[in-house]
C-alpha cells in the first residue's frame, strides 16, 4: 500500500484546489505541454529550502493553502499610474477587464487575447523553451494559467506610446495565473510596462510568466513595477531569447510586497547583443523580496550589464542571486554584474550571491556584491548644512538607487517609482 506523507497531502490538496478553481487554462491549446507539467507537479516535490535555488525562500505558506478562485469588481483607476500616456491592458485576479482596457491599436502591432493567438496557431514556440522540468512553480503557472496577452510588432515597426498590463489583486484566498508572449520582430521596437498593484486588504497568490521572443536588430524595454499591499505572494519569471544586433532592457523596481520572487531568465542567441538589467527594492518590517537573474551568452561579441540596488529595514529579508553564464563559443563577452545592499536595521537580512561561470577565454567580466550601512558622516555633513535629519536620509537613498530609477524613461512612471520609494524611506 502506497503511504502518503502528510507534505504530499498538503501538495496534493493545493492542487486539487487548484484543479477544481481552474479548468480551462491557457496550455488546452498546447496538450503535450499541459499533460508535461502536470506530470511534473504530480511527480516532483514542490521547492523548499533544501532546494538550492530556494534556500533562504520558503514556499510552504504557498503550498499550505487551498486557494479558490474569485474577480470582485474593482476600479483600476484608484491603482493606476497618473498622468501615463499608454495603452491600459487590466486584469482582476488574472481575468481581462475590458471595460477598463484601452485596446492598442497602431499600424504593424497585434495585441490580443493569449488563448486566441494559441488556438489561432500564431504563438510559435510558446512554452517550449520556459517550462523546463525543474522549475515546479513555472509548470504550475503553465498548468494554470487562464488568461494573458499576445503581442507582436511587426518588422522595422515603432510604436510611440508604451503597453501598460496593470494586474490587481483583490479579495481573501484567491489565486491568479497569467501568462503573457511577447514577439518583437526584426528592426522593431516595443516598450511596454507591467505594473501589479494590491489594496492592504487583499490576500492572494498571483503566479505570472512573460515570454519574450526579440529578433534581429530588434529592441524590448520592460519596466516592471511591483507595488502589493496586503499579504500577496507573487511569482514573477521572465525568459526572453535574443536574436543578433538585438537589445533587451529590463528595469524592475519593487515598492511593496509581502512576498516576492522574481526570476529573469535571459537566452542571448546572436551576436553582437545588448542586455540590460536593472533593479531596485526596498522591503520593510517583515516582507520577504527574492531575485533570481540568469544572463545565458551562448554567442560571441555580445555584451551584458547588471546592476540591483537594495535597501533592507526592520525584519525584513532580501536575496539576490545573479549568475552569468558565458558558454565555451562565446568569446569577445563583455559582461558586468553588480548588488549593493544597505542594511538598516540589525533584524534586517540580506543574502547575496553573485555568480560567474565562465567557459570561454578572451572574455571581460566582472561581479561584485556589497552590504553595509548609511554613512553616518553622510547624515552628519548634510544637516550641517540646513537639512533635517530625514530630509537627508531622503537624499541619500535617491542618491543610492538613482542610477536605477533614471533608467526608466517614462516620466510618469518614473515619478510613480520615486514617490513610492520616497514613501518608504519615511517608514
Amino acid at each position: 500500500m502506497e503511504v502518503v506523507n502528510a507534505t504530499d497531502q498538503k501538495k496534493e490538496a493545493f492542487l486539487g484546489a487548484l484543479d477544481a478553481a481552474f479548468q480551462q487554462p491557457l496550455a488546452s491549446a498546447k496538450g503535450a505541454l499541459l499533460n508535461a507539467s502536470r506530470e511534473t507537479l504530480r511527480t516532483q516535490p514542490a521547492p523548499t529550502t533544501r532546494t538550492e535555488a530556494w534556500k533562504y525562500t520558503r514556499t510552504t505558506r504557498i503550498i499550505n493553502q487551498a486557494w479558490s478562485h474569485a474577480v470582485p469588481t474593482v476600479d483600476a483607476d484608484a491603482f493606476a499610474v497618473n498622468d501615463l500616456d499608454a495603452w491600459r491592458l487590466v486584469f482582476v485576479n488574472g481575468v481581462f477587464q475590458a471595460e477598463q482596457s484601452t485596446w492598442p491599436e497602431a499600424e504593424g502591432l497585434t495585441v490580443k487575447p493569449l488563448r486566441v493567438a494559441l488556438e489561432a496557431g500564431e504563438v510559435e514556440g510558446f512554452g517550449e523553451k520556459s517550462n523546463t522540468p525543474d522549475e515546479w512553480f513555472e509548470n504550475l503557472n503553465m498548468a494554470y494559467a487562464s488568461d494573458g496577452v499576445f503581442i507582436h510588432l511587426g518588422k522595422n515597426k515603432q510604436i510611440e506610446k508604451p503597453i501598460y498590463i496593470l494586474h490587481i489583486t483583490a479579495g481573501e484566498q484567491s489565486a491568479a495565473f497569467n501568462r503573457h508572449f511577447f514577439h518583437v520582430a526584426q528592426g522593431a521596437q516595443l516598450n511596454v510596462i507591467q505594473h501589479s498593484v494590491a489594496d492592504a486588504d487583499a490576500e492572494g497568490f498571483y503566479s505570472v510568466v512573460t515570454e519574450g521572443a526579440v529578433d534581429a536588430n530588434a529592441s524590448l524595454h520592460i519596466d516592471k513595477v511591483q507595488n502589493e499591499a496586503g499579504k500577496v505572494f507573487q511569482h514573477a519569471v521572465e525568459w526572453v531569447h535574443q536574436d543578433r544586433d538585438s537589445k533587451f532592457d529590463i528595469r524592475t523596481v519593487t515598492l511593496r510586497g509581502h512576498w516576492v520572487r522574481n526570476n529573469l531568465n535571459i537566452a542571448v542567441n546572436g551576436e553582437n547583443c545588448s542586455t540590460r538589467l536593472y533593479g531596485t527594492y526596498m522591503p520593510i518590517e517583515k516582507e520577504h523580496l527574492d531575485n533570481h537573474t540568469m544572463v545565458d551568452h551562448r554567442v560571441p561579441h555580445c555584451e551584458s550589464d547588471e546592476v540591483y540596488k537594495g535597501i533592507v529595514n526592520d525584519k525584513a529579508t532580501g536575496v539576490f542571486n545573479g549568475k552569468v553564464f558565458v558558454r565555451q563559443d562565446a568569446q569577445k563577452t563583455n559582461a558586468f554584474q553588480q548588488n549593493a545592499n544597505i542594511i538598516l536595521t540589525d533584524d534586517a537580512q540580506m543574502y547575496s550571491k553573485p555568480e560567474l561561470e565562465i567557459y570561454a577565454d578572451d572574455v571581460k567580466c566582472s561581479h561584485g556584491s556589497t552590504t553595509g550601512q548609511f554613512d553616518e558622516e553622510a547624515v552628519f555633513y548634510l544637516r550641517a548644512r540646513g537639512l533635517s535629519e530625514q530630509s537627508a536620509r531622503e537624499l541619500l537613498v535617491y542618491a543610492f538607487v538613482s542610477e536605477i530609477i533614471e533608467a526608466i524613461g517614462n516620466d510618469a512612471l518614473r515619478n510613480y517609482c520615486l514617490e513610492g520609494l520616497t514613501k518608504r524611506s519615511r517608514g
